[in-house]
């Protein structure tokens, strides 16, 4: 780094640091491919408004309880390196970065946020669940659909397909539990089958009395055997409990006989626990909080309607529509509304709503009103919020007309050797697949920084294997420590960042094996790394891989291919003038 740059970047690091709100409130530092990663002890001391303006910054965020920085490949490890020297401060791992953000959350954040991660990693099953369970409800009324074959027989399939997914959804919660707190999900899943065996008596069932219940003495305590069914609450309570019994074993037991002993004493553990101890307390929680529940909607009138309304939707953890739910249960009990049956909502609900006094209006305007309720107060909230609690990535400054050179995305060491090699190139410049899978706009990548376009336009690739080769002729300008994203310069001169997985740099180049370093020239097709696709999807991460144009060449533009299934080699764009 020279010391025209060094000074450029020690300025971007005095102001960053005043903008953050002091080194008092900079509790640690780290970078990924594109981004500097800040924990800051209190959020709201940061002016995000004023750090978009900062020279060389592209965008700015808060997500994962981290103020994030884009600067682009390369140039983010000099700032990142400076700011760290300013504070006196050692750069972290993204690992220990997010540990210490977990940190500085109060018990109740913490919590909350796991309840999150649990439940947004299985929500696609609940809400296919949900609609499913809405739509065999309506139709289930129809006397038309009853009385049809054809009709009756898809209506039952769908009743089926609904009620297989919510008598599994504690199976589908111990899974995303486990893997949340750091277990290997099969473990999860193991648990989940236990949970649910007919070899137990069926919890509907027993509660109801219709089957036979044995009970187990073991200690001089009784354990029935029944299924959890339903058991939200017991499956996060041993999902958890597996997980950490699973990282213990797997770090105690001598590796030589880890893979048959480790996972046998998990599950016998947790099988144990399960019966005498997490399920008998999940159960009394449960019932615990439905008896309350119930009791205020007999005992306190609209009161015990709205608190039932409200925390409803906490209970089964969607955590979106607890104000909806306090209006609309509201109007529910001044109205006296009733529901002849149990399974949908909103417009396919009307189906069972109770028509006596005037059932069917009230429904429509307890609706209308929660719906009105939560717009009205979504929008004072956002009047009352400033733009920088939103953490709303910020695209202004990536057309800002910044020095090409400077603002770049990865150290320009290696520029010498490029420029020697492109002096005579031209475009236009086609680029092949670098990898074999489906060709996708780079605007549905399920990541803000590169759908949005603030590094620059681009294309991406679902992976269906897991390699990644040269899209055209090139030099290679930056390596990751992570391994997960390699910067290149093609030989018409476009700077282009491939980038695999989406938050990838979380394994810290774990399952990726690059074959290439930093100055080395490639022809179209090399191959530059290895992945392992299933591996890395294992752990719950997005495999899409990004090909941005982070610096085309001057006066050109980016022709994107129809999106397809592509082979490697296949053309996938085009730069021209």
């Amino acid at each position: 780094m020279d010391a025209e740059k060094r000074k450029r970047y020690e300025k971007i690091a005095e102001e960053l640091t005043r903008l953050a709100g002091g080194r008092n409130n900079i509790l640690g530092i780290a970078h990924c491919a594109t981004r500097l990663r800040l924990v800051l002890e209190d959020n709201d001391k940061a002016d995000i408004h004023a750090i978009e303006d900062v020279d060389l910054v592209k965008g700015v965020f808060v997500a994962g309880d981290q103020l994030q920085i884009i600067f682009g490949a390369g140039l983010v490890n000099d700032v990142c390196q400076v700011l760290a020297e300013s504070l006196h401060m050692d750069s972290m791992s993204l690992g220990d970065l997010k540990t210490k953000a977990n940190k500085r959350m109060n018990p109740l954040q913490r919590a909350v946020k796991a309840l999150s991660d649990v439940f947004i990693e299985i929500m696609p099953g609940i809400l296919a669940a949900a609609l499913l369970t809405g739509l065999s409800s309506v139709l289930g009324n129809i006397d038309f659909v009853q009385n049809n074959d054809t009709l009756y027989g898809i209506s039952r399939l769908i009743n089926i397909s609904s009620g297989a997914i919510f008598g599994f959804l504690p199976l589908c919660v111990a899974y995303s539990t486990v893997k949340r707190f750091g277990g290997r999900p099969i473990m999860g899943i193991v648990i989940g089958c236990i949970m649910l065996t007919n070899s137990l008596a069926d919890a509907s069932a027993a509660a109801q009395g219709t089957v036979e219940v044995t009970t187990l003495h073991i200690f001089g305590l009784p354990v029935d055997l029944i299924g959890f069914q339903g058991g939200i609450i017991v499956a996060l309570l041993i999902g958890v409990v597996t997980a950490k019994l699973d990282i213990f074993f797997e770090k105690k037991v001598p590796e030589v006989i880890r893979l048959l002993v480790s996972p046998l004493l998990t599950t016998l553990a947790s099988s144990f626990l399960l019966f005498m101890i997490i399920g008998p307390v999940g159960r009394g929680l449960a019932n615990g909080i439905t008896a309350v529940l119930v009791w205020m909607t007999q005992h306190l009138g609209v009161i015990g309607y709205a608190a039932f309304s409200g925390v409803q939707q906490l209970i089964v953890i969607t955590g979106l529509h607890h104000v909806f739910g306090a209006i609309g249960g509201a109007v529910v009990y001044f109205t006296d509304l009733a529901a002849l049956g149990f399974g949908t909502t909103v417009v396919p609900g009307i189906a069972l709503a109770d028509p006596a006094h005037n059932g069917y209006i009230n429904y429509v305007i307890a609706h209308v009103v929660a719906l009105g309720a939560g717009f009205l107060f979504a929008f004072l909230l956002g009047i009352g919020f400033d733009r920088k609690k939103s953490g709303a990535v910020s695209v202004d400054k990536a057309s800002a007309g910044d020095d090409k050179n400077e603002a770049g995305s990865w150290p320009s060491e290696n520029r010498n050797v490029t420029e020697r090699q492109i002096e005579d190139a031209e475009l236009p410049e086609e680029l092949d697949s670098f990898a074999d899978g489906e060709l996708i706009g780079i605007e549905k990548v399920n990541d803000p920084t590169f759908a949005q376009k603030i590094l620059g336009d681009g294309v991406a690739i679902v992976p269906a294997g897991g390699k990644i080769y040269a899209p055209a002729d090139c030099v290679v300008e930056m390596v990751m420590d992570t391994k997960h994203a390699v910067g290149l310069r093609t030989a018409a001169g476009n700077g282009i960042l491939i980038h695999v997985g989406i938050d990838t740099v979380n394994l810290q180049g774990k399952y990726f094996d690059v074959h290439v370093s930093d100055g080395q020239s490639l022809k179209k097709g090399e191959l530059i790394m290895d992945f392992d696709r299933e591996k890395i999807m294992a752990e719950g991460y997005d495999t899409s891989a990004c090909l941005i144009f982070t610096e085309p060449a001057e006066g050109s533009h980016v022709e994107r291919e129809a999106e397809r299934n592509v082979k490697a080699g296949d053309r996938i764009a085009v730069v021209v003038k």
